[in-house]
């Protein structure tokens, strides 16, 4: 199996989970004499079977990309890189959309405010990280589509 269909398949056994987690939730508690709409017994026995498969594929994912080499780094540190790299992207456009003037002042004597920083340069290094990302995560699809999940 290649790693990329073992991280979809991850996916969709969290979303199982959650599923079963939500269906549980709401099986628990019945009013006196009303049967629930699900036996919880069966769905504790369908999470406690589907459990052990999710946390042997997420050992297994973590395993290939602690071993896979992309360049002269492996899977895990561009991953980190990326995770990184998408929340100071996330700030810097915060800031820059925080930084944008509407003057709406009705009079002279009301506050008028500034920009602190100069947002066309901030403009520019926000798109600098983007195509630094999108091209970090286009590696990481690539490795992901032809490396084989190790056992």
């Amino acid at each position: 199996m290649k790693l990329a269909e073992a991280l979809n398949l991850r996916a969709d056994l969290q979303k199982y989970v959650e599923q079963l987690r939500s269906r549980l939730v709401d099986n628990v508690k019945v009013q006196e004499g009303d049967q629930p709409a699900e036996q919880p017994t069966v769905l504790f026995t369908e999470l406690n079977n589907v459990i052990p498969e999710l946390e042997s594929l997420i050992v297994r994912i973590n395993l290939t990309n602690t071993q896979v080499m992309i360049g002269d780094k492996t899977m895990t540190e561009l991953l980190a890189t990326k995770d990184v790299l998408k929340k100071k992207i996330e700030i810097y456009r915060s800031a820059y959309s925080r930084s944008i003037i509407r003057n709406e002042r009705y009079s002279r004597n009301e506050v008028r405010f500034v920009s602190a920083i100069d947002g066309e340069s901030l403009q520019k290094k926000i798109n600098t990280m983007s195509k630094e990302y999108r091209e970090l995560d286009m590696k990481i699809q690539q490795a992901n589509w032809s490396t084989e999940l190790m056992d």
